[in-house]
């Protein structure tokens, strides 16, 4: 069972094979009052979306793979419902916090600006690609060796950089905004560097990928051009669509913005990446 499906998650979770999936991206509608292309859901309380939470997770169990990676999504407020939804199912590793500078803030509370994303496991057998997922940084003070040599970075002609091992603190994604081509009229798209990220990190070529709140299909585009076996599925037919024509797009151009030469580059920071035409290493990565 691979590619895109419309309809109700947990029932297509009913009709899918034991233990097939090696990742399992979970970003539900987080515990807001939000409207999904006419589709409204309602912010509840912390109790009641916490035990909806773990009643959806616990439909996919029987799908994953005892070495299966998961990454749940949420915001400062569903978090607190993802550490006790999850801990019942999971093996909770750490929670990544990434900036999502977009908006203009509120007049009476600080801007929320960032949103959360925990990594757990089925078991302690799991895959983790730490080299795939290494970030170029800029270098603002330079080491160097008594005879001139730079220390643990790089000399090149855009700057210095070197490539550093990822943290739980992201400040390098972009969400998508009007002029990137990835773009769309979705109110929760995530960008595809944010789940190039997770994936290599995660799985390897040839991997299962399962998004059941699928969306805008960032998921299976990401899953398409890094050589991943992917299914997405998604209640709005609308979104379904577009996800599919975002598919077709994929297959004529497999970058991935922020992605180049086997690393991610710091916000801001890769200019030349447009000029680059789109290829793969051995290992799927785009350079």
């Amino acid at each position: 069972m691979e590619g895109l499906v419309v309809g109700d998650c947990c029932e297509w979770a009913l009709k899918m094979p034991p233990a097939c999936v090696d990742l399992l991206f979970f970003d539900p509608p987080y515990n807001l009052t939000k409207d999904f292309n006419g589709r409204r859901f309602s912010r509840t309380s912390v109790d009641d979306y916490t035990r909806w939470l773990s009643e959806t997770l616990s439909q996919f169990r029987p799908v994953l793979k005892e070495t299966a990676t998961i990454y749940l999504c949420g915001d400062w407020l569903s978090s607190q419902s993802i550490f006790v939804a999850a801990s019942e199912h999971f093996i909770i590793r750490n929670r990544i916090t990434w900036e999502r500078e977009k908006g203009r803030g509120a007049k009476s509370n600080w801007k929320n600006a960032s949103e959360d994303i925990w990594f757990c496991t089925v078991s302690n057998d799991y895959t983790f690609n730490v080299d795939a997922v290494k970030l170029r940084r800029r270098v603002l003070a330079p080491y160097t060796d008594d005879d001139g040599t730079p220390k643990d970075w790089n000399r090149t002609k855009s700057g210095s950089f070197r490539d550093t091992h990822p943290s739980n603190i992201w400040t390098d994604i972009t969400v998508p905004f009007w002029s990137m081509p990835e773009n769309t009229d979705h109110p929760t798209q995530k960008s595809e560097k944010l789940l190039a990220k997770l994936m290599l990190a995660s799985t390897n070529r040839g991997d299962f990928v399962l998004d059941p709140f699928m969306g805008s299909g960032t998921t299976p585009v990401v899953a398409k051009k890094l050589q991943r076996r992917f299914l997405g599925i998604e209640i709005d037919e609308d979104y379904c669509l577009l996800a599919a024509k975002r598919l077709e797009f994929a297959q004529r151009d497999g970058r991935i913005q922020g992605l180049a030469d086997g690393v991610f580059w710091e916000r801001n920071t890769l200019s030349v990446q447009r000029e680059k035409k789109p290829n793969h290493d051995a290992n799927g990565l785009l350079f």
